[in-house]
């Protein structure tokens, strides 16, 4: 984790030091901020990190906040900051259950499903109101927070706290798969992450810190937890770019200083809920939040070695053993009417790598995606002779099936080393991040992604699955992005694999160059068939793989 930077003790003396410096007045608008803050992290670390949408994030401080307000108003013998807690669990198990729908739908149709929460919530908290009466009874404070200053400091406290947790978790193996889940599901399963899982633990973490804060409100009635406040929340966390704890602190300051101003000025309010809509669209345009664009800007390019053939200028591919390391046997696959594999066969042997050719449409897409889990079939696959039907694809990689994909699908804001840990799935020891840094070509292991070329991030990608140690690998164009010496350079790479990792590898390629040095053998699919199988000098030149990559006429 990083280290604490001056600016942040500066701030933070600020923040301690407040109480004694502004009145009773702007004290009360300082805890308001405070709590604020609060909230727009919790939506930062669930939209920021995971990719995921909530327009309900008030309504679930509203669930925190009626907890507390129900011990206050039946003047239950339970501590304050234990009814606090209680309500952010309750807040806690309520979000789970909003999140269930997000292991189904995303995006859009995820938005609607937490905003009709919001409006339901929102009619409950107007036809029940909230315990003490239809405005609200005002929370008893204990006497040790009796005072504004104190109520200041605990709200601080509890930032604090939730801050450091947010950020502990960012940095964890959790966060990384939040990062991975956001950038792409299927790379994430591919990885061997609990998709379900890390969507549902981002939407209990951040629903608890909601109804954390809506438990410190202090006044609790349905107005201060309508609907359109959680639209204005997410506004101005997508602007600011919450999951940031500076983006946090600024977007809770605004949502309380700007009504403020504008009631001064005798304005309308709706001025402040079109200056966040329009920091969203400005947010869209830069790619990101304010704190989010500037992390970007102050990177630095990282250092990347361009990778070098073999003195012998090719590596000669690795003799496969007699062991089936994965057997593919009667795969069929079907999308709708379209019949995208009939009935193909291979096996895949240890020390082996075998390449996967054909002309675009043949099927080795589909394959890949069937052997690895990802679309239904027909037939067997196997590993190390145990039957994969039954296994979801985060299943298959954790069993020692991996692949990667023709798409860059790393995770740009994640570290070097956080890629390959997490990759990985465990911490790698110096020698091994060393080894998976040089076979990327890297140098600096806290190098952000987004600060490297393709290359060296489809690089860095092999890299990964190679650190988790499988005994399959489906790389799907490797080289694609890569200049032709880089290709090349890669192509003696993965003929080294089994040697190296111990490893079989499935080589997916349109470079007949790099299946020549890579693969010792072949198989040609076209239209979904097995066309031909064999040793890659005889099978890249037989007519009937010439016609089908450039058609008959050429052949003859």
């Amino acid at each position: 984790m990083r280290r604490v930077s001056g600016w942040s003790w500066i701030g933070l003396l600020v923040l301690v030091a407040l109480p004694g410096l502004l009145p009773s007045y702007w004290l009360f608008l300082a805890t308001g901020m405070l709590i604020a803050s609060l909230l727009t992290w919790s939506l930062g670390l669930l939209g920021g990190l995971a990719g995921l949408v909530s327009l309900c994030q008030l309504s679930l401080a509203g669930v925190g906040g009626w907890v507390v307000a129900y011990f206050n108003a039946n003047e239950l013998p339970v501590p304050f900051v234990l009814q606090v807690l209680v309500g952010a669990l309750a807040a806690l198990g309520i979000g789970v259950l909003i999140g269930l729908p997000s292991l189904r739908v995303r995006g859009v149709h995820l938005a609607v499903v937490s905003l009709g929460f919001a409006a339901v919530a929102d009619l409950a908290f107007t036809l029940l109101n909230f315990p003490g009466g239809v405005i609200g009874k005002p929370v008893v404070r204990p006497g040790l927070l009796a005072s504004d200053a104190a109520y200041y400091w605990f709200c601080l406290g509890a930032l604090l706290v939730c801050l450091g947790l947010g950020l502990w978790l960012s940095h964890s193996r959790l966060g990384s798969a939040w990062r991975a889940v956001k950038h792409s599901e299927r790379a994430a399963a591919a990885m061997g992450i609990n998709v379900s899982g890390a969507k549902l633990w981002a939407f209990a973490v951040s629903a608890g810190m909601a109804g954390l804060a809506g438990g410190l409100l202090g006044l609790l009635s349905a107005s201060n937890f309508a609907p359109t406040g959680s639209l204005v929340l997410f506004a101005s966390a997508v602007m600011v770019g919450a999951h940031y704890p500076a983006g946090a602190l600024l977007a809770g300051g605004m949502s309380w200083l700007i009504p403020e101003a504008l009631s001064r000025l005798g304005l309308s309010q709706n001025l402040g809920n079109l200056f966040f809509a329009f920091g969203v669209l400005m947010a869209l345009k830069a790619g990101g939040g304010i704190f989010e664009v500037a992390a970007r800007n102050r990177a630095r390019p990282a250092v990347v070695r361009p990778l070098a053939t073999s003195p012998s200028g090719s590596a000669r591919p690795s003799q496969p053993g007699p062991k089936p390391v994965l057997e593919v046997q009667g795969l069929s696959v079907r999308y709708g009417t379209v019949q995208a594999l009939t009935q193909v066969s291979l096996t895949l042997y240890e020390g082996q790598v075998l390449g996967l050719i054909g002309p675009n449409g043949a099927g080795k897409s589909s394959l890949v995606d069937a052997v690895s889990g990802f679309v239904p079939y027909q037939g067997q696959v196997r590993l190390l002779g145990r039957p994969l039907e039954g296994l979801a694809s985060s299943q298959r990689a954790r069993a020692g099936l991996r692949r990667s994909f023709q798409q860059d699908r790393t995770i740009p804001e994640l570290s070097a080393r956080a890629y390959l840990e997490l990759a990985a799935g465990r911490t790698l020891t110096p020698p091994e991040l060393a080894e998976a840094l040089a076979f990327a070509g890297l140098e600096d292991p806290e190098a952000p992604l987004y600060a490297l070329d393709v290359g060296a991030r489809r690089r860095l990608e092999v890299a990964g699955i190679l650190a988790a140690r499988p005994k399959a690998v489906l790389l799907d164009e490797p080289a694609a992005g890569l200049s032709a010496a880089e290709s090349h350079a890669l192509a003696e790479r993965i003929a080294q694999i089994p040697a190296l990792y111990g490893a079989a590898v499935l080589l997916i390629e349109h470079d007949m160059e790099v299946v020549r040095r890579a693969c010792g053998e072949v198989v040609v699919l076209d239209f979904g068939e097995v066309l031909e199988a064999g040793p890659t000098a005889e099978v890249l030149a037989s007519p009937k793989v010439v016609a089908a990559y450039l058609g008959e006429e050429v052949a003859a």
